[in-house]
C-alpha cells in the first residue's frame, strides 16, 4: 500500500493520509476505526455508485457493527446543486445523525464535491472521509479540501475549503470504470504533468496503451504520480491563496464549456479543450515556447480527449461564462498557464496567473 501524507499547518493541524493500493474498500471498517471514529456514518454516494459499491459496502460495514445510513442522490454534473446538497442534509438531520457523526463520500467527482459540501456545513462541521471511485476523483476532486454545488451563475462558486480525515483510493475501483470515463480522469493527470512534472507527463505520453488496458503497474504509477503531484502543492497552498491557483491550468476554458453545454461535456472532457486553447494563449503571450500547446494536444488525442471547443459552443456565450470565474479579479479576467511542460508560469510575489484581455481570449477561441 502506497501512503502519501498531505501536511497541512497553515491554521490548525489538518494533515491527513491518502491510501493508494487494490482492495482497500474490503479494509473500510478498520480503516475508519484507525484514522476517522464515529458513532456513525452518513455513506452519500449517487444512484449509480450507490448500487455498484454503496450498498455492499453498507452491508459490509453493518456486519462489522458500524452504524451506517447510505444516502444517494441522482447521478450527473447537472444534480451538483444546492438542492441536492438540501436534501443530503435534510435526511441526515431526519436520521437523528449528530456531531459524533461523520460523512464517507463514496462516488467520482460530483460526490466528492457534494459530500464533501455537505460535510463541512452539517451541524457547522462533520469529518469526512473521501472514498473515489473514479479516476479524476482519486487524482483531483478528493484531495485538496475543496467542496461545493454548481449555480446559475457558474460552476463551483458555493462551497467550502473542508480537509478529509483519510483518502482512500481503491485501485479495484478503476476496473469498472468506461473508457471514457477514464479519459476524462486522464486530463487531470495530464494538467499536473504539464505544470508541475514533465517526467510524468512523458510517462503519459509513453504509456498510454498500458494505462487504457488497465495494467496494475501502470494504474499504480499513474494515482500515485498525480497524489503526488497535487499533495505537494496543495500542502504549499491549502486554500488557494497562491501557488495552488496552477491547478486551474484548463479550468478557465474548461468551466465555461461545461456551464454553456449545460454540463453535457465531462469535466475531464471540458478541461482538456480548456488546456489547449489556454497553452495556445500562453503561446501568443510570449510566455510558453512554440509547440508547448501541439505537445499537449497530441497526448490528449492518444487519450482518447477532445482537443477543439463543440461548434455548438458560442465565443460571446463562452467569455459571458469566463467572468463569473472564480479567479477574476476586479473584472479582470487571470489564467493559469505553463511556461514550458512540467513548469507553471508566476511566482509567490508576481502571483501565480495572468491576466488576459478578453479580446486576446476571443481570438484565441475563435482562430486557432
Amino acid at each position: 500500500m502506497v501512503t502519501i501524507r498531505v501536511s497541512l499547518q497553515e491554521q490548525r493541524d489538518a494533515s491527513y493520509d491518502i491510501l493508494i493500493a487494490p482492495g482497500l474498500f474490503q479494509q473500510l471498517d478498520e480503516l475508519l476505526k484507525r484514522h476517522c471514529p464515529a458513532a456513525a456514518y452518513a455513506l452519500i454516494s449517487d444512484s449509480h455508485v450507490g448500487k455498484l459499491y454503496g450498498e455492499p459496502l453498507a452491508a459490509q460495514l453493518e456486519q462489522a457493527g458500524v452504524t451506517v445510513r447510505l444516502l444517494t442522490f441522482p447521478a450527473g454534473e447537472w444534480n451538483k446543486t444546492r438542492d441536492t446538497w438540501a436534501s443530503l442534509s435534510d435526511r441526515m438531520l431526519a436520521a437523528q445523525l449528530g456531531r459524533d457523526c461523520a460523512v464517507i463520500a463514496l462516488g467520482g467527482g460530483v460526490v466528492s464535491d457534494v459530500g464533501g459540501f455537505v460535510a463541512a456545513t452539517y451541524l457547522r462541521g462533520v469529518p469526512l472521509v473521501q472514498a473515489p471511485t473514479s479516476l479524476l476523483a482519486m487524482i483531483d476532486s478528493s484531495i485538496g479540501g475543496k467542496t461545493g454545488v454548481d449555480v446559475a451563475a457558474g460552476k463551483n462558486l458555493l462551497g467550502a475549503f473542508h480537509q478529509p480525515c483519510l483518502v482512500i483510493a481503491d485501485l479495484d475501483a478503476l476496473g469498472s470504470l468506461s473508457s471514457v470515463q477514464l479519459s476524462a480522469g486522464l486530463a487531470e493527470a495530464v494538467k499536473h504533468g504539464a505544470i508541475a512534472d514533465a517526467e510524468y507527463f512523458g510517462f503519459l505520453e509513453r504509456q498510454y496503451a498500458e494505462i487504457f488496458g488497465k495494467h496494475a503497474p501502470a494504474l499504480e504509477r499513474l494515482v500515485r504520480g498525480s497524489v503526488e503531484i497535487k499533495a505537494a502543492i496543495v500542502a504549499l497552498d491549502e486554500r488557494e491563496a497562491g501557488r495552488r491557483a496552477i491547478l486551474n491550468f484548463g479550468h478557465t476554458v474548461g468551466h465555461a464549456i461545461e456551464a454553456t453545454s449545460k454540463y453535457e461535456a465531462l469535466h475531464g472532457e471540458a478541461v482538456a479543450i480548456g488546456m489547449v486553447y489556454e497553452a495556445r494563449l500562453a503561446e501568443s503571450l510570449g510566455i510558453a515556447a512554440a509547440g508547448t500547446a501541439s505537445r499537449i494536444a497530441a497526448v490528449l488525442e492518444r487519450l482518447n480527449l477532445p482537443i477543439e471547443r463543440p461548434d455548438a459552443s458560442r465565443v460571446d456565450d463562452l467569455i459571458e461564462a469566463m467572468r463569473s470565474d472564480k479567479k477574476v479579479r476586479a473584472g479582470e479576467l487571470r489564467v493559469a498557464i505553463p511556461r514550458a511542460i512540467g513548469t507553471p508560469y508566476g511566482n509567490d510575489q508576481d502571483g501565480w496567473t495572468v491576466a488576459v484581455d478578453e479580446d486576446l481570449m476571443r481570438q484565441i477561441l475563435v482562430n486557432t
